[in-house]
């Protein structure tokens, strides 16, 4: 269903667009290249009074196998950035890849997202979530957001200290509310090859340690810090133990791979085989940081 050139499609699969290749269909699906595109969306699901969720590259998801109701806005042709090399200021649309900024704030000498090369996320993804790696994260950089209210278009921004940041989270996962695009602050000034050199060296660790070669959804649970989830979920010796499809990694233990057509209950059932596990073991309830959809 064509909307003023928006392609909506109805009952589309959703698994092509999880990094766990898992999902069944939306009932409506839309993939907005601007703000335009995006007010057009948010007030065509308005007036047929259908639901609207947002989903960005698909990395830290796992949605149901009766899929989405309502209108699923994916995000990740929402995308671009202006970078100064000078200030080291990046504006960034939100669907824009986190990796691939990684690499152009590196050509440019910036110092400060070396950490996010790795992780397979958009930069409003990135925000919700409070996504980091090697002890930072995207709320260290970020200044500002501008974002659009789902309930009723509007569009403000909101400062770093509105946010309400702390690990792995945001005042963004309880509004309902899509990052347009985001204001960073780097440091300016560096050796763009020595950048890059750190940069290329974060990426081959996280290859190393990470099933980088089947389909994750990235790290299942939140760190009980100070404590490692991987680190309690591997002594007990639970690395390769499978569900289905699904099996908890041999190379990760906090991260769940689809092995084989692993449906989303496979990914559930191990998550809550962890939980308890781990809970018996230790006494400390694992919290997913995955975002569940459709369930």
């Amino acid at each position: 269903m064509p909307l003023n050139n928006i392609k909506i499609e109805a009952n589309k699969s959703l698994s092509r667009l999880t990094t766990l290749r898992i999902g069944g269909p939306a009932e409506w699906l839309a993939e907005p290249r601007n703000i335009n595109e995006l007010e057009n969306l948010l007030s065509w699901s308005h007036q047929k009074n259908i639901e609207c969720k947002a989903i960005g590259a698909g990395s830290n998801l796992l949605i149901s196998d009766s899929g989405i109701e309502g209108l699923s806005i994916c995000m990740r042709k929402f995308h671009g950035f202006n970078i100064n090399p000078l200030t080291g200021e990046i504006k960034v649309l939100g669907g824009e890849s986190l990796p691939c900024l990684a690499r152009k704030a590196a050509n440019s000498g910036l110092k400060g997202l070396e950490w996010a090369i790795g992780i397979p996320g958009t930069i409003g993804g990135a925000v919700v979530m409070n996504a980091g790696a090697q002890g930072s994260s995207i709320s260290k950089i970020l200044k500002s957001v501008q974002v659009i209210s789902i309930k009723d278009g509007e569009i403000f921004e909101l400062d770093n200290k509105d946010l309400q940041f702390s690990y792995r989270n945001s005042l963004l996962q309880k509004e309902n509310l899509i990052v347009i695009s985001a204001l960073l602050q780097l440091e300016p000034g560096h050796d763009h090859e020595k950048i890059n050199r750190i940069t290329k060296l974060n990426l081959h660790q996280r290859t190393n340690t990470q099933p980088y070669h089947l389909p994750s959804c990235g790290s299942v649970f939140r760190n009980p810090k100070p404590l490692k989830a991987g680190t309690l979920i591997d002594n007990l010796g639970l690395k390769g133990t499978r569900v289905g499809g699904a099996e908890i990694s041999k190379i990760h233990a906090n991260f769940i791979v689809n092995r084989s057509q692993a449906s989303a209950s496979d990914v559930r059932q191990l998550i809550v085989l962890i939980q308890k596990k781990v809970k018996d073991a230790y006494g400390v309830l694992l919290h997913p940081e995955v975002k569940q959809l459709g369930f």
